[in-house]
């Protein structure tokens, strides 16, 4: 394997944030996203140092004078780290580490670091190292330029030693490379039989309920409420990141497939936006979607943009949705004009949790088609079926068969619809 981008690098015990304010986006808001999570992957943020500017510095990302400044306040604080809350390129992270002298981290590469200590199924596990290896490999440029400037020293030992820094270099990329090909050989081998596992569902006639939302707005908690999960439910950002699907009943006797989905936030890089997107794809395929809000963060408008803009790119227009006002137990008073006629909830207390089974049982297609059958009185097999599987009101033997007043489960519709009694 290759070195990784930090070798031995130890989780430092303070950390900076710093961001370029171009008028894109609230900085502000951005920044302290960027706190969470910094706080989950385990660097305490001592300090902050933004800059406005029309656009990043090509070079540098901050100008070289506000740099040297953020180094004079890394030695004040006494942290350790920089963390960018933006992507930089890799001549960037090479610049700005030769200036400030101390390690650098950007947005990607903090989010990528905390999906790779959170993933836990063999798949998620895939996917996390094909991302980070996709984002490393352009970037192992910075290291090469580090090898070969070991080569000082001698007059004659110079070039011998930058050969083979770069002889190194060429290494790390060509084992990357095949690394990558074949993670998503792997993948594509997973996604293949996800897919068909997708399709027996529907061919069996389970109807699926997705879960999406924002990161920390409480869809693992609202999962294990509802079906008593067990999944891992904390107060961090992506607190899981794996799917979990289990069963859910609802209030009119059906039973429904509910699966919890990875969780979102603002400019998710594009390589987990790629390496998740067989995740996301449980929604895309779902029968009813549960957008989930946190109620309590001033920020519930912009959350809910992020969702819808995912879903967007999914595919999943027709797709029934109902909007999910979490943590109401918190801010009982809120009243959220842009979300009446959303369900409000408290997963945590159970507030409002009937209305919100009630709600999905209206919302999703009738399972079962009510009609009038005459079965003969050889398919006794298929009036077995009926009866446990469907509803009979009334029977009535005759000549000609058993005359049935019931309702046929959908999925069974094709082995019944032979035996349709029309009105005389």
């Amino acid at each position: 394997m290759p070195t990784e981008l930090y070798e031995n690098l130890e989780a430092p015990k303070k950390a900076v944030l710093a961001a370029v304010d171009t008028g894109e986006y609230d900085v502000e808001t951005s920044l302290e996203e960027l706190r969470e999570l910094a706080k989950t992957a385990g660097y305490p943020v001592v300090g902050t140092a933004t800059q406005k500017l029309q656009s990043p510095v090509a070079a540098t990302f901050m100008g070289s004078g506000r740099l040297l400044e953020l180094k004079e306040y890394l030695e004040a604080v006494e942290a350790d780290l920089i963390i960018f809350d933006e992507e930089l390129s890799p001549a960037q992270l090479r610049n700005i580490e030769e200036l400030c002298d101390c390690p650098v981290l950007d947005r990607t590469m903090l989010i990528l670091d905390i999906f790779a200590a959170r993933a836990a199924s063999g798949e998620g596990k895939l996917q996390v190292e094909l991302a980070r290896l996709q984002y490393q490999l352009p970037r192992l440029s910075g290291r090469g330029v580090q090898l070969s400037r070991q080569g000082g020293g001698g007059t004659g030992g110079t070039g011998a030693r930058r050969g083979a820094g770069e002889s190194k270099l060429e290494v790390d990329r060509r084992h990357i490379r095949r690394r990558i090909d074949a993670l998503k050989t792997e993948l594509a081998a997973l996604a293949r039989r996800r897919e068909q596992r997708r399709s027996r569902r529907k061919k069996d006639g389970v109807t699926t309920v997705a879960i999406v939302g924002y990161t920390n707005v409480g869809k693992s908690t609202l999962l294990n409420t509802l079906t008593q999960a067990g999944v891992l439910a904390e107060d961090k950002l992506f607190a899981t990141l794996d799917p979990t699907a289990r069963a859910l009943e609802l209030p009119d006797g059906r039973k429904v497939m509910l699966i919890d989905t990875v969780g979102l936030v603002r400019r998710l890089p594009h390589q987990l936006v790629e390496a998740f997107h067989s995740t996301l794809e449980e929604a895309a395929s779902a029968d009813l979607i549960l957008s989930v809000c946190d109620i309590t963060s001033p920020e519930l408008l912009e959350q809910r943009a992020v969702t819808e803009r995912l879903l967007e790119e999914l595919g999943v227009e027709g797709t029934p949705v109902i909007t999910v006002l979490n943590k109401c137990d918190a801010a009982p008073d809120a009243q959220n004009e842009p979300y009446k006629g959303c369900v409000r909830i408290s997963a945590r207390t159970g507030y409002g949790l009937p209305q919100l089974l009630q709600t999905i049982a209206e919302t999703l297609p009738p399972q079962r088609i009510r009609c009038r059958l005459c079965l003969p009185y050889a398919e006794g097999a298929l009036l077995h079926r009926l009866e446990e599987q469907g509803q009979i009101f009334s029977r009535e033997y005759t000549a000609e068969g058993t005359l049935l007043d019931a309702e046929v489960e959908q999925r069974d519709w094709r082995l019944y619809e032979a035996y349709l009694k029309t009105e005389d």
